[in-house]
């Protein structure tokens, strides 16, 4: 089992930046492959970012792709979303997810977060 708790939603102006920690717990880390998801009102989960276990390996959503960076650090168990330039569509409920697939995120997730709200206002 392994338990995600995110952190770092909230308010911003678009244009603006917000990052998002998810830290994880349980089974051993290294193991998994991680990736951020989002969900809008009315609108069903999208895949956001992947990394790999061992994290050289990163994949985005086209929407995200040269805005948001996705990194993790093995010591402390944590996977971050760093969202730069943001828009008022990129608004929605941030998940955290862990794979035991490594590279496989986007389509394979094993436990998910409990989320957590970003919204850009304009």
């Amino acid at each position: 089992q392994v338990q995600l708790v995110e952190s770092g939603g909230g308010l911003v102006q678009a244009g603006g930046s917000l990052g998002l920690s998810c830290a994880a717990s349980g089974r051993t880390f290294l193991n998994y492959g991680m990736g951020w998801f989002r969900q809008a009102p009315g609108k069903v989960r999208e895949f956001v970012a992947g990394i790999s276990w061992s994290g050289p390996t990163t994949t985005y959503a086209d929407s995200v792709k040269g805005r948001f960076t996705i990194s993790r650090d093995n010591t402390k168990n944590t996977v971050y979303l760093q969202m730069n330039s943001l828009k008022p569509e990129d608004t929605a409920v941030y998940y955290c997810a862990a794979s035991s697939r490594d590279s496989s995120v986007r389509t394979w997730v094993d436990y998910w977060g409990q989320g957590t709200q970003v919204t850009v206002s304009s």
